[in-house]
C-alpha cells in the first residue's frame, strides 16, 4: 500500500490504545528535525508543495542558525500493517546542552522516545546525557541510526556501539535515512508495535499537565497540553490549579501541524487551548488544568525548577526601552520557562535587567531574539556564575552581580561546580586531560565506549566552561570531541573580586569574580583594552585594576596638550617654563573637578563576548 493511501486522514483519536506520545531525542546535528520532517510528509500531514527543510523550527533564529531551540508538537496520522488507523503525538526536541530543560519537559509527555545516533558520528555526549534523562523517565526507548545514506556511515560498527549502550541486540537497532526517507515507514510501524499507549481514567475529572506554551499577538496565550485522565471541551470552564485562576476555553485542538480545532481532547492526546488570556504568568508550564465544576484532587508532578547557571545585565542602549525591554522579557519567559530575570540598577549603564540563562548560547539566543523580535538595541555585561559568600558575621550571601561582593573580611567563597563527560578520539585523551586541568578540574573516571572513543567524566567550576571552554576543547581535538554537563553541587574557592578604577573611581560594570591565580591577567587585559578604547581628555586619567585597596595593573591615557609655546620663539627660556608651569596648574585643576567620559561603544566593546580574545 502506498505511503499515502496507508496515511489516510484520521479523525481526533478518543480511544487511548490507538494513541502513540513519542519524542526524537539527539545530540545537535544527529538529523532530528529531518527525520521529522519525512515523517510529516510520510503522514500525509504536509503536502510535497508546502514541504520546506526543517518544517518544524519555525522562529526565524532557528532557520538562521539551523538549530532548533523549541520543542514542537505535531500530531500525525498513521494506519498500521493491519488496516488500524492510529494518532500519533510527536515532538521535535533541542540537541544543545542549554536546552536540555525542553527536552524533560518533553519526555514527560510521552510514554516512548527515538534515540537517533548519527551513523557516521555515533554516539556523542548529548545522546548519553538525553538517553539518561529517558531512563529516568521510564520512557520505551527505540535505537535509530541516521544518514545511512552517507559515503562515511559505518552503520555496523555505531549498531553494536548503541546496541552494547542501551543493552539490545545489533540487530534490533533500526537504520533510516531522513534526507531520503529510507527506513522511516518501517520507523513509524515499529513505534505503533513497540511503544506502550497512554494510561488514565476517562471518567475522573480531568487533568491536563502543561508542557509548553507561547504567546500569539493576536489570539493572547496557546498553551500545551498533554491529558493524562477526564476530558476538555471547548467553551467549558477550566481552573489552573497551581495559581487557582479560572478561564474559559475559547479554542481547543490539535497541532497538525498547524492548529486544528477539534471537539476536545480525551486521556493521552497532546493539543492546544487558547483561552483569550494576555497575561503571560497566567499559564505557567508545569501547572495542571482541571475542569472548574467538578476538580481534581490532585494535581500532576509539574517540573523541577530550572536553574539558571549564567547571570548577566542587560540594559537597553537608549534609556526610555527600559519598560519596552520588561515588557519583551516577560513575553519571552511565557516561550521560554528557563528564563529568569530581576530589575538592576548600574551608575555607569543605567537601569536594566539581571536574567539568568542556562548556558551561554542560551543568552545568546535571547538576546538575538530580543533585538530581532522587539527592535531593542542592548548592552549585555559579562556572563558571570552565582556564588554563596560567607563574610564576617557567618552569614551566606548569594552573589549574582560581582557588585553584590560584600567589601570586609571574607570567610569563604563556594562556587558551582558541574559534572562534565566529554567523549573523544581516544588519540586526544592528553590534550583533553591538559585542558581540563588547566581549568581547575579533577578527573572522576574514564570509560572506552570502543576501540578508538573514549568517556572521560570531569568535576569543573562552572565559570571555567561557560566561557571558551567548548572552543578550546573543538580545537584541540580537532572537532572531534563533544561536551555534556551538568550541576554538580559547590565547592569552596580562592575567588576575589577585580575592580576597574577610572581616575579613583570605581566602575561597577566592569567589575568581575575570579580566582585568585587569574586576577592579574584579567586586570591586565580589562586595563589594557579600555586604554585604547576609552578617547584621550584634557587631563591624564590612570586606570587601575584593584582586589579591595592592592592595586595589580594600571595603565594611563595621556593627556590632549594644547601647544602653549607655539607663540614663543627665540628668547629666554623662563619664559617657556613658566607657560608650561601655569599649564601644568591648570591640568591640576581640572583633574580634580573633570570627570572621565567613557562613551557608550567603550562599554559595548568592553563587555562584548564576541570578541576573540587576545592571546
Amino acid at each position: 500500500m502506498s505511503p499515502l493511501a496507508r496515511a489516510a486522514q484520521v479523525p481526533a483519536a478518543t480511544d487511548p490504545s490507538l494513541i502513540r506520545n513519542f519524542c526524537i531525542i539527539a545530540h545537535i546535528d544527529h538529523g532530528k528535525s529531518t527525520l521529522a520532517d519525512r515523517m510529516l510528509q510520510l503522514t500525509g500531514v504536509v503536502s510535497a508543495r508546502d514541504m520546506k527543510a526543517q518544517y518544524l523550527d519555525r522562529m526565524d533564529i532557528e532557520r538562521e542558525r539551523g538549530i532548533t531551540i523549541k520543542s514542537q508538537a505535531v500530531r500525525m496520522p498513521w494506519e498500521s500493517e493491519d488496516g488500524t488507523a492510529y494518532a500519533l503525538n510527536m515532538i521535535d526536541t533541542p540537541g544543545h546542552v542549554d536546552f536540555t530543560y525542553e527536552v524533560s519537559r518533553s519526555l514527560a509527555a510521552c510514554e516512548g522516545a527515538i534515540l537517533l545516533v548519527d551513523a557516521a558520528q555515533g554516539i556523542e555526549a548529548q545522546t548519553l546525557a538525553n538517553l539518561y534523562l529517558a531512563i529516568e523517565g521510564d520512557l520505551a526507548i527505540i535505537p535509530v541510526l541516521n544518514k545511512i545514506d552517507l559515503p562515511n556511515a559505518q552503520p555496523e560498527k555505531y549498531a553494536a556501539e548503541l546496541a552494547n549502550l542501551i543493552g539490545c541486540e545489533p540487530e534490533d537497532v533500526l537504520k533510516v535515512s531522513g534526507k531520503t526517507g529510507e527506513g522511516v515507514e518501517a520507523l513509524l510501524d515499529e513505534v505503533i508495535k513497540q511503544l506502550p499507549p497512554p494510561v488514565g481514567d476517562a471518567n475522573a475529572p480531568a487533568r491536563a499537565m502543561i508542557f509548553d506554551s507561547v504567546y500569539d499577538t493576536y489570539r493572547g496565550v496557546v498553551t500545551y497540553v498533554r491529558v493524562v485522565d477526564g476530558n476538555l471541551s471547548p467553551r467549558e470552564k477550566i481552573q489552573m490549579m497551581s495559581t487557582g485562576t479560572t478561564h474559559e476555553l475559547l479554542e481547543i485542538g490539535v497541532s497538525s501541524p498547524n492548529p486544528e480545532p477539534t471537539k476536545g481532547l480525551g486521556v493521552g492526546e497532546v493539543g492546544y487551548l487558547i483561552t483569550g488570556v494576555k497575561d503571560v504568568r497566567l499559564s505557567k508550564v508545569g501547572d495542571t488544568v482541571t475542569n472548574f465544576h467538578k476538580p481534581a484532587a490532585t494535581s500532576l508532578g509539574g517540573y523541577d525548577e530550572a536553574k539558571p547557571m549564567v547571570f548577566s545585565g542587560l540594559y537597553p542602549m537608549d534609556g526610555t526601552d527600559y519598560p519596552v525591554l520588561r515588557d519583551a522579557l516577560d513575553k519571552l519567559q511565557l516561550n521560554d520557562a528557563a528564563l529568569t530575570y530581576e530589575p538592576e540598577t548600574s551608575v555607569a549603564l543605567g537601569f536594566g535587567f539581571r536574567v539568568g540563562f542556562l548556558g551561554l548560547l542560551h543568552l545568546e539566543i535571547t538576546r538575538q531574539r530580543l533585538e530581532n523580535e522587539f527592535n531593542l538595541d542592548l548592552i549585555s555585561t559579562a556572563p558571570n556564575v552565582v556564588y554563596e559568600v560567607m563574610g564576617d558575621d557567618k552569614q551566606l550571601i548569594t552573589v549574582t552581580n560581582p557588585s553584590e561582593f560584600p567589601d570586609g573580611k571574607i570567610l569563604e567563597v563556594r562556587e558551582p561546580m558541574v559534572a562534565a563527560t566529554i567523549l573523544a578520539p581516544s588519540e586526544f585523551i592528553g590534550s583533553v586531560m591538559e585542558l581540563c586541568q588547566s581549568r581547575r578540574g579533577t578527573m572522576r573516571g574514564m570509560d572506552y565506549l570502543s576501540e578508538d572513543r573514549v568517556e572521560m567524566r570531569y568535576h569543573l567550576p562552572l565559570a571555567e566552561i561557560v566561557f571558551d571552554f567548548f572552543d578550546q576543547l573543538k580545537s584541540k581535538t580537532r572537532g572531534y570531541a563533544s561536551l555534556d554537563w551538568k550541576a554538580d553541587g559547590e565547592q569552596v574557592a580562592d575567588l576575589v573580586k577585580v575592580d576597574i578604577l577610572l581616575q579613583g573611581d570605581q566602575v561597577d560594570a566592569f567589575s568581575a569574580i575570579t580566582h585568585r591565580d587569574k586576577a592579574y591577567a584579567y586586570g591586565t587585559m580589562m586595563t589594557s583594552k579600555l586604554r585604547e578604547l576609552i578617547p584621550r581628555q584634557q587631563f591624564e586619567v590612570p586606570i587601575q585594576a584593584a582586589i579591595g585597596s592592592r592595586i595589580i595593573a594600571r595603565e594611563s591615557i595621556r593627556a590632549i596638550r594644547k601647544d602653549v609655546l607655539a607663540k614663543c620663539y627665540g628668547g629666554d627660556i623662563s619664559r617657556k617654563r613658566k607657560l608650561l608651569e601655569k599649564q601644568k596648574e591648570g591640568k591640576k585643576r581640572m583633574k580634580m573637578v573633570g570627570r572621565v567620559e567613557v562613551p557608550q561603544e567603550a562599554f559595548i566593546a568592553a563587555l562584548s563576548t564576541d570578541e576573540p580574545k587576545k592571546k
